[in-house]
């Protein structure tokens, strides 16, 4: 446990390397910190801290910088979670205002404001689809051999596909299929339907199977397709000393580029919780160097699926995390 003055010392080194990108040095403190102390016992609050694993020191300076240790600290004892302007507000307000479709468009939006705002590269990846539930399955009837089906689950999601026959189809098939599908499926979660769907069907249409079969492969084929990754601001992370390293920039790219990753690190964490992972903190070794911040939002009690940001571990921690406070607090009042 650290005493008030060591928080107060850990604090703005934090704050200041945050700021600068530079080592941080007992003068500088004392300068541009307001600390009621002498530079000789900010030189022995920063010794400490150091011995405690807060601080590191470089090999250029006798300056500190944060250790993963010390931007965890600040993350959960110290960082101002209002760090957000009138301006700010009045622009994400004004960019949520905006009328979606699609659950995926409302998603997108906020990632794109989130990473607007705070100048980081932003994730988003919508609800898994296997935990929705399906509202409706439309069938229509495009051509003699062609049929395009639209599936609309609980969440509002929105899927389309187009189905081929190697046989002629009319309106009164599609219509029964129709009937008989949403007889079946209606209300039911996607991920509970693991029995094959030819037995929901088969014993209750009396059409071929070179009908019902393309019918049933093209419906899974389209709600088992994994939900896509939007990226918002990659050419924002490159402007920051960080990536000055080819190896750090090689990284976050290969990071960028690999979906599995990128998935597994916007599905981790507690449901509509912000979750903090700095630097080994990540599970993945690819993310050694960065942190990521992510949070899961909800309308109207619907998983609306994952935002994220990965920066670098000299995160302005504050200014992401009050961001990513407002908005979920504005995303919230769809429930209203």
């Amino acid at each position: 446990m650290l005493d008030e003055r060591k928080k107060k010392v850990l604090q703005a080194i934090v704050e200041e390397y945050i700021s600068t990108a530079e080592p941080v040095s007992s003068n500088t403190l004392t300068q541009n910190h307001g600390l009621e102390c002498s530079s000789a016992t900010i030189r022995n609050e920063m010794s400490e801290l150091e011995k405690n694993g807060f601080l590191d020191k470089t090999h250029t300076s006798s300056g500190r910088i944060p250790s993963a240790k010390g931007y965890r600290y600040y993350v959960d004892e110290l960082l101002n979670d209002n760090d957000i302007s009138v301006e700010e507000i009045k622009y994400i307000s004004k960019k949520l205002e905006t009328k979606v479709n699609e659950i995926e468009d409302l998603t997108k939006i906020a990632a794109n404001t989130i990473s607007e705002v705070t100048h980081y590269t932003t994730v988003s990846i919508g609800p898994k689809t296997t935990t929705q539930l399906i509202e409706e399955i439309k069938f229509v009837l495009l051509g003699t051999r062609m049929m395009m089906a639209v599936i609309l689950t609980d969440t509002g999601l929105v899927k389309e596909t187009i189905i081929k026959f190697d046989e002629d189809i009319n309106e009164k098939q599609v219509e029964t299929m129709n009937y008989m599908f949403n007889n079946k499926l209606k209300n039911q979660p996607i991920e509970t339907i693991d029995r094959p769907l030819e037995e929901y069907l088969y014993d209750e249409m009396t059409y071929s199977v070179n009908v019902i079969k393309p019918v049933i492969e093209q419906i899974k084929k389209v709600l088992e397709e994994e939900n896509k990754i939007y990226l918002e601001g990659t050419n924002k992370s490159f402007d920051l000393p960080e990536f000055n390293s080819l190896e750090v920039a090689k990284n976050f790219i290969n990071i960028l580029d690999t979906k599995e990753l990128v998935a597994d690190m916007l599905n981790s964490g507690f449901a509509e919780d912000i979750n903090v992972y700095i630097g080994e903190e990540n599970e993945k070794q690819e993310l050694k160097d960065f942190s990521v911040v992510t949070f899961k939002h909800k309308v109207n009690g619907h998983d609306l699926g994952t935002i994220g940001i990965i920066g670098p571990k000299r995160m302005d921690y504050s200014k992401v995390i009050s961001v990513m406070k407002y908005i979920n607090k504005k995303l919230k009042e769809f429930d209203e």
